[in-house]
């Protein structure tokens, strides 16, 4: 018996023709070569009426052309903007260095004096002594008047390297010399009226930086005015010296005792 074999149908069709597919082509080159004509017949006119710029722009088109080409792919935002950012770093570097040093200068000039001093605070050295002011006038003073003439008693009296340190991180030192004896005086001034005492919590806060912030050998609080029983009483036990208005009109008349050389109690 024999089986009849259908044949199978051919591997490929002849592509039947499309009119349709025809006309959109010759349509769509007709308007490439419309267009191409227009921008001939533009660059024509161009030529014959601006030269000059349809020769720029050839030549722009053509440096574009080729950089686009041959060079796009070496640009890259990245790598510039890692340089600019490193040449700003070497810069903040330099800066930083350059204040540092500028920074350490003032600091490294002063240790020379062996004198502790805040940043913030005015020093003021005294070279020669001059006469001093009625206690009268101390009244009349504003406050840095009146620590330089305290300042001018100490130099009076024989110290030596008198500063005023007061100011602004003064840490309650106003004035600051070396007594005759090489004692390091440590002295707050208080300008304040006669009804106006030095109390307790001025003098404890004095107490807190004289001997351990300023190194004082010899620490003490002068005022125009006089001290609060309390105040006095902190002084003793801490070992300052305090110094009221009358006790400070003795030491400028020299018939009292000064900070450094309190005068004797007597028996």
């Amino acid at each position: 018996m024999t089986i009849p074999v259908r044949q199978g149908r051919r591997a490929e069709r002849r592509r039947r023709f499309d009119l349709r597919s025809t006309a959109m082509f010759f349509l769509l080159l007709a308007i490439i070569w419309c267009v191409l004509a227009f921008l001939a017949r533009t660059a024509a006119v161009m030529v014959e009426r601006r030269p000059v710029w349809a020769g720029v722009l050839a030549v722009l088109g053509l440096a574009g052309a080729l950089r686009f080409r041959s060079g796009w792919r070496r640009f890259s935002a990245g790598r510039y903007a890692r340089r600019a950012a490193r040449a700003l770093e070497e810069a903040a570097d330099e800066a930083s260095e350059h204040l540092g040093a500028t920074a350490t200068e003032e600091p490294a000039a002063r240790a020379g004096t062996g004198a502790p001093a805040e940043p913030t605070a005015e020093t003021v050295i005294l070279e020669e002594p001059t006469a001093p002011l009625l206690a009268a006038d101390y009244a009349e003073l504003d406050p840095d008047g009146f620590e330089y003439a305290i300042a001018e008693l100490c130099a009076r009296g024989g110290c030596r390297d008198v500063e005023v340190v007061g100011g602004a991180g003064d840490l309650g030192a106003d004035v600051v010399a070396i007594a005759p004896d090489g004692r390091r005086v440590v002295i707050q001034c208080k300008q304040y009226g006669d009804g106006n005492k030095v109390g307790s919590q001025d003098v404890q806060r004095f107490g807190g930086t004289c001997f351990t912030i300023h190194e004082a050998d010899v620490a003490a609080v002068v005022t125009t005015s006089d001290f609060t029983a309390p105040a006095l009483e902190y002084a003793r036990q801490c070992g300052i010296v305090c110094l009221n208005g009358d006790e400070l009109e003795a030491w400028r008349r020299g018939t009292g005792g000064s900070p450094w050389q309190p005068a004797d109690p007597g028996p």
